[in-house]
C-alpha cells in the first residue's frame, strides 16, 4: 500500500472510469438516445423470467376468455410488427432473444400493466376499465414493450451502479458531506436529493421515451394512436387531485404527456404506418 495524492487519485479514478463507461454505451432503438450498460441484458433478462415466473405462482391470472384473448392478440401482433419493422429496416431486432409471454392478472382495483425485461408482460383487468378498447390498451402495451426495447431496466441498474460507485469516491474527498447532508435533508424532509435530483427525471425522460416508442409500435401494428388522448384524459380524470408535483414523481403529468402525444401522433401516422407482415 501506498500514499497517493488527491489530485492523482481522482485523475487515476477518472481514467479508469471512462475505461469502463465508454465501452459501455449504447443506443436506443429509433430514439437513438446513447445510454449507459454496463449490467449485461442477458443477466437482466435471466433474472425477469425467474421473477416473473415466481409472481405467475402466487397471482390469480385470468387464463382464457375474450378479455384474455385481446391482451395476447395485441401482443402477438405487436411483438410481430416490432420485428418486422427492424428486419425490414436492415436493423438488428431488439427482441430477438425476448421469450414473449402474456397474462391478464385478476385484480379490478389495480389500474396498472407492465413489461419485464426479455417480454414477460402482464395486463390487470383493472386497467381494461379505463382503456375500454383496443386501440387504447394498444397504447398501454406498446408503452410497456417499449421499456424492454429500449432496454430501460438495463439503463437504471448501470446508472444506480455508477451513481452510488460515484457518490462513494467524491464522498471520501468531501470528508462524507454528501451523506451528511443526504441523510439531514432526509431526516427534515423525508426526501432523498439524489432521488429527486438524479433518479425522478431520469425516470421522467424514461417514460417520455417509451410513450413516443410505444406510440409507433401502435402505430405499426395497425391500431388508432388517435386513441391514445382519449386514454390519457381518461387516466388524468381518474387521477385528477391524486397526482404528486411533477419533481416529486417518476412519471410525467398526465397534462404532459397529453401535449407530448398530441404533437406526436401526425409524425408517427406519416413515418411508421401499419406494416405488412
Amino acid at each position: 500500500m501506498y500514499n497517493i495524492n488527491r489530485r492523482k487519485f481522482l485523475g487515476l479514478f477518472g481514467c479508469g472510469c471512462c475505461s469502463v463507461l465508454l465501452p459501455s454505451c449504447s443506443t436506443v432503438p429509433i430514439t437513438e438516445r446513447k445510454q449507459l450498460s454496463i449490467i449485461p441484458e442477458a443477466n437482466i433478462n435471466r433474472q425477469a423470467a425467474a421473477a416473473y415466473e415466481s409472481f405467475k405462482s402466487k397471482t390469480k391470472l385470468i387464463k382464457s376468455g375474450n378479455q384474455f384473448n385481446t391482451v395476447v392478440e395485441i401482443g402477438k401482433k405487436m411483438e410481430n410488427a416490432v420485428s418486422a419493422f427492424f428486419d425490414s429496416s436492415n436493423k438488428t431486432d431488439p427482441t430477438k432473444n425476448f421469450e414473449w409471454e402474456y397474462i391478464l392478472v385478476d385484480n379490478d382495483k389495480m389500474v396498472n400493466a407492465w413489461c419485464m425485461p426479455g417480454g414477460k408482460i402482464a395486463v390487470y383487468t383493472g386497467l381494461l376499465k379505463i382503456t375500454k378498447n383496443i386501440d387504447a390498451l394498444s397504447i398501454v402495451m406498446g408503452h410497456e414493450i417499449a421499456h424492454a426495447v429500449a432496454r430501460h431496466s438495463v439503463e437504471r441498474a448501470s446508472q444506480a451502479m455508477t451513481l452510488n460507485l460515484g457518490t462513494a469516491v467524491a464522498d471520501i474527498f468531501l470528508g462524507g458531506a454528501i451523506n451528511r447532508t443526504r441523510n439531514t435533508v432526509g431526516q427534515n424532509t423525508g426526501l432523498d436529493i439524489l432521488q429527486l435530483g438524479i433518479m425522478n427525471p431520469f425516470g421522467r425522460k424514461q417514460e417520455t421515451e417509451a410513450d413516443y416508442l410505444g406510440l409507433i409500435f401502435s402505430s405499426l401494428s395497425g391500431y388508432n394512436i388517435k386513441e391514445s388522448v382519449n386514454l390519457w384524459q381518461r387516466m388524468a380524470d381518474k387521477k385528477k387531485g391524486k397526482e404528486p408535483p411533477v419533481f416529486l414523481s417518476t412519471h410525467p403529468s398526465s397534462k404532459q404527456r397529453i401535449e407530448n402525444l398530441k404533437g406526436w401522433i401526425s409524425e408517427v401516422i406519416i413515418k411508421y404506418p401499419p406494416i405488412k407482415i
